[in-house]
């Protein structure tokens, strides 16, 4: 069995830091043994910090990771000396990426832009040395802080894959062979259903040196938003696209009701989704004349834009990037 390279969601043990403790120490010379105290702070411990890089497309890097343990800070010390703080551990995650505690499920952190660093976990603060609390009333303080502790819990990154348009589309639809020819990408393409198990990103070339990113998306079956098949792993990426193109097939049975189930799954999975703009492309037209193009355009909706395209002829792809290119701005301006 093929072993997967793409990874998006991974579970963790985490712990940062402890704070190193405060020195309770008194400096003592040959003409002055009572000089007064000078006991340092103690250092922080370590942070653990999550940064953005553009060049990672998946978690996997991180499968092995099951446990990331930051450094603990250094004690103070007597003439003022302060405690060194723990390395802090940096843990580099593609775009797109959400850390969540497992425990309560709550959202901490969500990287998007490429070098963005997130203090996701803090490491304890460094206790106080007896210096600190020396006053005119209380020249010779007998205590010290302790360092604060860290944190710890099991912890989850997930991945929503960051693309301008989704490819939407049953098993077999022939999204994978559509990105093939628009982009650059080489996803896996085969006569069988199922053949996209992860998604695939590529970069559209547009006019004028202009592009937008498209992503391969596993096929959608009904049953998605209860799990079925490939379901919530499906549709959490789906999230992110800004434009979903629906793909069916020319030789669908029924080319409305396999767009209303696929509309239909995503508002079962969320109906925020339903708020995306909308485009419906009409695969494998080349075994299609004009008689049959207009019985086909009668079951689709008015109300969203179609095009009759085919992946091995050729056929519609430039005024399909031209109808992807207006969607995407119309919904920056509506956005931005």
């Amino acid at each position: 069995m093929e072993k997967s390279n793409f990874v998006d969601q991974i579970r963790i043990f985490c712990k940062s830091g402890h704070g190193g403790a405060g020195s309770k120490h008194f400096l003592r010379t040959k003409y002055n043994p009572h000089a007064g105290p000078d006991g340092g702070d103690g250092g922080r411990g370590a942070h653990i910090i999550l940064k953005g890089n553009k060049n990672l497309w998946t978690l996997l890097h991180l499968r092995y990771y099951k446990n990331v343990i930051a450094e603990n800070g250094e004690g103070g010390s007597g003439s003022n000396c302060t405690g060194r703080s723990g390395k802090d551990i940096i843990i580099e995650v593609p775009l797109g990426t959400i850390a969540r505690d497992e425990e309560s499920g709550e959202k901490e952190a969500e990287i998007l832009e490429d070098g963005q660093e997130i203090i996701w976990m803090k490491g304890g603060r460094g206790g106080m040395g007896n210096a600190s609390f020396a006053t005119a009333t209380n020249q010779a303080p007998e205590y010290a802080q302790p360092g604060e502790p860290g944190v710890e819990g099991w912890k989850v990154l997930e991945l929503k894959v960051l693309a301008d348009v989704g490819l939407v589309g049953f098993p077999n639809a022939g999204k994978s062979t559509l990105l093939s020819v628009l982009t650059a990408a080489k996803p896996k393409i085969a006569d069988y259903a199922f053949t996209t198990i992860n998604p695939n990103l590529g970069m559209v070339e547009y006019r004028d040196g202009k592009s937008f990113c498209i992503a391969d998306l596993p096929g959608i079956i009904e049953g998605a938003a209860e799990g079925k098949g490939l379901g919530h792993r499906f549709l959490r990426h789906i999230e992110r696209n800004p434009v979903l193109l629906f793909l069916i097939p020319s030789d669908s049975p029924d080319h409305k009701k396999e767009f209303e189930v696929l509309v239909n799954e995503l508002e079962r999975y969320n109906p925020e989704l339903l708020h995306k703009e909308f485009i419906i492309a009409v695969s494998k037209s080349d075994l299609l004349d004009e008689e049959l193009k207009n019985e086909i355009k009668k079951e689709l909706p008015e109300n969203i834009p179609h095009i009759f395209i085919s992946s091995i002829s050729h056929t519609g792809l430039m005024q399909l990037k031209d109808i992807l290119w207006e969607a995407l701005n119309k919904k920056s301006a509506l956005t931005g």
